[in-house]
């Protein structure tokens, strides 16, 4: 059963669009449609999903309570309402992959990977969807609760045959419908897909959410900036993982560096309480994802009654700290004090 909550401030942290129709509500989340009933919660509370790691190795710390934790909004410590370990809680997951000229190469081990993750990871009650980017952003699976769907729109990938867009090389141009005006150089849209996604499929979720990107951090042609990018993947409560994967071979055929990517990746996953993972030999893409599933499964939650009460579409800073100073908290850094969108 899904709840439409109106009427509260619920930020729930975890953790299209360009080219294709975005698909109505869902009936479920409708008030009054259907035979789902409307829950309407009249209370003003804040609720963050985390992570807590050791300093040194960044092993996942189970089996804290309450007394372990202090959370501080804009430095006033707040008193905490309720404490749980979320294992079980349901999931909403986005994955979103990269599959411009840099990626072509990766691609099929992308497809084996992601097909494996969602075949352990989705369970009945959790629903996934999935989004290709590049010149343009496609929905290759809306939403669902069925790993086999998912595991089939996978075989859907392809890269887009789009002219490299490198230093020196030829520059393609895009005529899309959204994002910019005509004659807009086109590449990898990777901002414009975090936000869409963020925005359009995200927003009107309840619970655990998050977004996991394959790409390499090359952002070209997006209409949005990065920071519009965080600042929709924070009033979504959306946790962003980033799972940063390179071609260096397809970088040196053209004799060019690898860019700033990653960078732009820390980013967007640090201000959203996720993680940049890192592919490499040691560090295969199947054992990241297994990484990743192992975050999701084992969150903790705490929820609070923020003392300061106005909506006033302000930032407001949040900070956890833990008792043990071996250990260290991976959460968002905030959320955005607006009113709900159902008000």
């Amino acid at each position: 059963m899904r709840f439409a909550v109106t009427g509260a401030l619920i930020f729930a942290s975890s953790a299209l669009l360009l080219a294709w129709q975005l698909p109505g509500p869902r009936p479920e989340q409708d008030q009054g449609a259907g035979d789902e009933p409307v829950i309407r919660i009249n209370v003003d509370l804040v609720n963050i999903f985390f992570n807590v790691k050791t300093k040194k190795g960044g092993r996942l710390v189970p089996g804290l309570n309450k007394e372990d934790f202090k959370i501080f909004e804009d430095s006033k410590e707040q008193t905490i309402k309720a404490f749980t370990r979320e294992s079980d809680l349901p999931l909403t997951l986005g994955l979103l992959i990269d599959i411009s000229a840099s990626q072509e190469n990766l691609i099929e081990i992308e497809r084996q990977a992601a097909s494996q993750f969602f075949s352990t990871v989705i369970r009945p009650k959790d629903e996934a969807f999935l989004i290709s980017f590049g010149k343009s952003t496609d929905l290759l699976q809306d939403y669902t609760s069925s790993p086999r769907l998912l595991s089939s729109a996978l075989k859907d990938l392809r890269g887009d045959g789009q002219t490299p867009m490198i230093a020196g090389s030829p520059v393609p141009v895009n005529t899309g419908p959204i994002g910019g005006s005509i004659g807009t150089p086109k590449g990898t849209l990777l901002f414009d897909a975090v936000y869409l996604a963020s925005d359009e499929k995200l927003k009107r979720e309840v619970g655990r959410k998050a977004l996991i990107l394959i790409t390499d951090g090359e952002d070209q042609g997006s209409t949005y900036k990065i920071h519009d990018a965080i600042e929709a993947a924070q009033k979504s409560d959306a946790i962003i993982y980033s799972i940063y994967y390179v071609d260096r071979g397809f970088y040196a055929q053209y004799g060019a560096g690898v860019g700033g990517g990653e960078g732009d990746l820390r980013k967007m996953s640090e201000q959203t309480g996720g993680h940049v993972f890192k592919v490499d030999s040691k560090h295969p893409l199947n054992q990241v994802f297994q990484e990743i599933q192992d975050e999701l499964r084992n969150q903790y939650s705490i929820s609070y009654t923020p003392v300061s009460t106005s909506r006033d579409g302000s930032f407001r800073r949040i900070e956890i700290k833990v008792d043990n100073p071996e250990d260290r908290v991976q959460a968002r850094e905030g959320y955005f004090a607006t009113k709900n969108d159902a008000e």
